[in-house]
């Protein structure tokens, strides 16, 4: 019997499927899914196609209503959908970011090895796991007053450098510079100041981590070397986190004003989790500044996360940070809406961008990327689940052509977290990746059992989808041999 899916998409090749418009009445533009054959066969979930179609129905959407391969179901759009609407009649839509506005991954490079760090990886983890504060609610060691919070929400990384978390040169290896435009604190409720103040600094739960990993393959060794990566076997940091409670609240509260903002501007959509307004109106315009507000708030964090991350390893190793050479490869955001400029049909359009479990990649010589970076594209950092391997990629001119300059941003779920949890143990999971050789440290093993590496897809497929389609190349592969979790 042919797949559900079948009946629903046109292939156009191997990675490239269609959702035609004749799918469902009032589609403006088709949907485009980058995926395998065999990748679709692991979407279980039929709604994700109907996620991909509704995002279609957004005034001002142009192209397509784009999929990753790694595409799962999400809040109003997919994770792993990716859409743009034009300035002038488009809208922006808080489900196109998510709750967890600026979910992301830096990473940093060591001049360490798997045979230096290996005998002192139980000592590392448990360091890092002190230092770092991690788990559902924590709170952080920063302490700051609403009017300072303020300033972290329009400064971002500028905040945290300038009070010593870290140092100048992060900032210029870091999407946005670390601070995203346009941020406006008073367009933030004070309910999700509040849920921000004490958890500045932290990792949280979830699928958030830190990774100690170590590079096992180079696939393209100018790019990896320009990124600071010599060898297999050189020693890697990946922390994953985003904007925690206060990202949430954001979009929790504009998710609600936007919704009443449908009615008033007589938009008609298939889903009332696609709650949007006209980009251009006051709606739009204080969703976005308090979206802003919480990118710059999960930069800080990360910037923040990175700094103590030095210390635990100058801690455990006696040496500098210039000795061990701890330096930021690169950061990047998964979970965003950003005014950017792209060619459509020939013309150049002032587009909102809508990246929700979506990476940015631009390519080579595009101004918004670090000069170092400019000759071989924008580093792109895909992270695994924390029994397998993570990707380093680069940015393509195929994104710019046919995903607005974007790509994938993991793995992406095959199980629900509430099916890997009836049917893992966290403490069997905790065994099977001792037995890897993979030292973990949790606050729960609920937690570990959720982000268990069956619960989600091989990401070595993911990237090879869109390795082959195009857009982004891969760089190098990268095992974990330490992981903090909350």
């Amino acid at each position: 019997m042919a797949a559900p899916w079948k009946e629903i998409i046109n292939k156009i090749d191997d990675y490239h499927w269609e959702i035609p418009r004749s799918y469902k009445q009032g589609m403006r533009v088709p949907g485009l899914i980058f995926a395998s054959e065999s990748m679709l066969n692991h979407i279980w979930e039929e709604q994700v196609f109907q996620q991909v179609a509704n995002v279609a129905f957004l005034p001002g959407i142009v192209g397509y209503s784009l999929a990753m391969p790694d595409i799962h179901w999400g809040y109003g759009f997919p994770i792993g959908g990716v859409a743009a609407t034009r300035i002038k009649d488009g809208v922006v839509s808080p489900g196109g970011v998510g709750f967890d506005i600026n979910c992301g991954v830096r990473l940093l490079r060591t001049n360490l090895t798997e045979e230096e760090v290996r005998p002192k990886i139980e000592k590392l983890i448990a360091e890092l796991f002190v230092n770092i504060p991690s788990g559902l609610g924590s709170t952080g060691k920063i302490r700051v007053s609403e009017p300072e919070l303020d300033k972290v929400l329009v400064k971002g990384s500028q905040w945290a450098v300038g009070k010593g978390y870290g140092e100048a040169k992060d900032i210029v290896f870091s999407e946005e510079s670390g601070c995203m435009k346009g941020a406006n604190p008073d367009k933030v409720s004070s309910k999700a100041k509040k849920r921000g103040i004490p958890q500045l600094g932290t990792l949280g739960s979830g699928n958030h981590f830190l990774e100690v990993e170590v590079v096992e393959e180079i696939y393209d060794r100018e790019a990896a070397s320009v990124m600071g990566i010599s060898d297999v076997g050189q020693v890697l940091v990946l922390i994953h986190t985003g904007s925690r409670g206060f990202g949430h609240e954001v979009c929790s509260d504009y998710v609600r004003l936007l919704g009443e903002a449908v009615k008033r501007y007589g938009i008609s959509l298939p889903d009332r989790q696609l709650a949007c307004a006209p980009v251009e109106s006051p709606e739009g315009q204080d969703y976005l500044a308090a979206m802003a507000c919480a990118a710059n708030y999960a930069w800080t964090n990360r910037q923040c996360i990175a700094h103590w991350t030095r210390e635990s390893f100058t801690k455990v190793f006696g040496k500098s940070q210039q000795e061990l050479g701890l330096e930021q490869i690169y950061d990047v955001t998964h979970n965003i809406a950003k005014i950017e400029e792209h060619t459509i049909n020939g013309k150049k359009q002032t587009l909102c961008v809508h990246r929700k479990g979506a990476t940015r990649a631009f390519p080579a010589r595009h101004p918004d990327i670090p000069e170092i970076y400019k000759h071989i594209g924008q580093p792109v950092l895909i992270p695994g689940d924390m029994g397998r391997y993570s990707y380093i990629a680069i940015g393509t001119e195929i994104a710019m052509q046919e995903s607005f300059g974007s790509t994938c941003h993991g793995a992406g779920r095959m199980q629900s977290r509430a099916a890997a949890k009836r049917s893992l143990r966290g403490s069997d999971v905790a065994q099977a990746l001792a037995a890897r050789g993979i030292t973990v440290k949790t606050g729960s093993m609920g937690s570990l059992a959720e982000e268990a590496s069956e619960a989600y897809k091989d990401v070595s497929e993911v990237i090879e989808v869109t390795h082959k389609a195009g857009i982004s190349l891969k760089v190098a592969k990268a095992i974990p041999i330490g992981v903090i979790k909350g």
